[in-house]
């Protein structure tokens, strides 16, 4: 097959996105109902029929392309229809619930904000995973927040900043160890050096959450006292119910698989709703085994008698999850042409020669990684191509490898959350029920790290070299 020219290879990611920001000015917080699939499958078609007829590529070919992309993805998508299924049963057991009504208890209003960040970063950093994070306690205190009455694009602001910082930072992270191996960087070494620009910008952010914290009025938003009450007649809460998520973050840690790991959980909330809350599973109806199976795989409401709380305890199980899978396999199908045609490689190839110096090596690093994030639609891909197209430029300018390892995750890891079409952003903002476009403008940990990156490159702070 002949190789793609560079305009030729730019034209399906132009078009790709001049009709997502169509789709997002005509149907808003409903693109990824239906619009963006059908945006990507269009570039996809659009992509084939320029690389079958100009360059003699094959259907096969494109095949083969997505069934790879499909191979390193398929895992993401097992997790998240088991966060799907953990979501149900931790709603209607009363996990989250019970997670909501002691939170409330004991954090004041004016330091949730603040403390949505941290508690994110703590959970994310020991387990190791910003989708298990926001899944379970990222719900949790989205729903404390909303009963505060904080807005609700400030609170998954904070609680994906956290999630993506502890992620980051994290030696239980895959993205993480990731990073390190295909950099041939040891993984604390890593870890030590990526310190030197996330921790200011931790700092910066949890300025800013606290000054929103104490800004943003919440004061007569809503009677907390009578949504704790309307919480307490709905689920029976108590304290063992904690349990649940206490041995699921044991299971993180101890490095079980996430899938298994979020799968069980779910069939313990299962469990528990069959003997703390009998009154729901008379509710979602069909006896007990009925009810707990309905509230792991499909739609479930629950009245509690308060609007804000029935929005907040409505579930979709499994099948909340469906239009996201929908969504990542175009994603794939983009993605695997893409890479195919080869119109992917003629693009790095081009983004090699632009590396001359500190200042413009870095740049292209970001760049490059934020423009797989935008192509390819997935982080792991962003994070491994630069990894190996970039590795012998680096060590021929003199950089230590762990600078290009610490900017693969300031940019790659990061900015996954902010594109739409992401599978990281399809997944956080289905789970969170907040569009992407929506919470990106707060989450200032993902904005405010490449833009770090870039000044500290800029300056010369702290660019670490290969010492003889």
């Amino acid at each position: 097959m002949k190789k793609p020219s560079l305009i030729v290879s730019i034209l399906p990611l132009l078009l790709l996105i001049i009709i997502i920001f169509t789709c997002v000015r005509i149907f808003g917080d409903r693109v990824t109902a239906g619009p963006s699939q059908f945006a990507l499958l269009f570039v996809a078609v659009v992509a084939f029929i320029i690389a079958r007829y100009k360059y003699g590529m094959t259907w096969e070919q494109a095949e083969e392309g997505m069934l790879n992309h499909l191979k390193n993805t398929y895992p993401a998508i097992l997790i998240l229809i088991a966060i799907g299924a953990l979501i149900g049963s931790w709603m209607s057991s009363g996990v989250i619930p019970s997670m909501i009504y002691y939170g409330l208890k004991v954090i004041h209003p004016t330091v949730f904000l603040p403390l949505a960040f941290v508690i994110s970063s703590i959970i994310s950093l020991v387990t190791g995973s910003s989708w298990s994070t926001v899944g379970t306690f990222g719900v949790a205190l989205l729903g404390a927040g909303q009963i505060i009455g904080f807005p609700t694009p400030w609170l998954a602001g904070a609680i994906i900043s956290g999630a993506y910082f502890g992620d980051q930072m994290s030696p239980l992270s895959d993205t993480t160890n990731l990073a390190a191996s295909f950099c041939k960087v040891p993984l604390f070494t890593h870890i030590r050096y990526m310190l030197v620009n996330s921790l200011p910008v931790f700092i910066i952010c949890l300025i800013i959450y606290m000054i929103a914290g104490f800004t943003i009025s919440t004061e007569n938003t809503v009677n907390i006292q009578a949504q704790l009450d309307a919480l307490g007649n709905t689920f029976h809460i108590s304290g063992w119910l904690l349990l649940i998520p206490l041995i699921t973050t044991v299971l993180v840690v101890k490095k079980v698989s996430p899938f298994v790991t979020l799968f069980l959980s779910a069939l313990a909330g299962a469990i528990a709703a069959v003997l703390f809350q009998p009154q729901i599973c008379e509710t979602i109806g069909g006896g007990r085994l009925s009810a707990a199976i309905t509230m792991i795989g499909s739609h479930v409401e629950i009245d509690t008698g308060d609007t804000i709380l029935n929005n907040l305890t409505s579930t979709s199980g499994m099948a909340g999850m469906m239009n996201t899978v929908w969504l990542i396999l175009c994603v794939i199908a983009y993605a695997g042409i893409m890479t195919a045609s080869g119109m992917i490689h003629v693009i790095t190839e081009y983004l090699l020669k632009l590396m001359k110096s500190t200042l413009s090596t870095i740049a292209t690093t970001l760049g490059t990684c934020i423009f797989f994030n935008m192509t390819l639609g997935d982080q792991y891909m962003a994070i491994i191509m630069p990894g190996n197209m970039f590795s012998e430029s680096y060590k021929k300018q003199g950089f230590a490898p762990e600078l290009l390892s610490r900017t693969i995750e300031e940019s790659a890891t990061v900015t996954s959350v902010l594109i739409p079409w992401n599978t990281c952003a399809v997944a956080q903002s289905t789970v969170l029920n907040v569009a992407t476009l929506t919470y990106l403008p707060y989450c200032f940990f993902n904005l405010i790290l490449p833009i770090f990156s870039l000044f500290a490159a800029a300056v010369g702070y702290k660019i670490r070299r290969i010492t003889n």
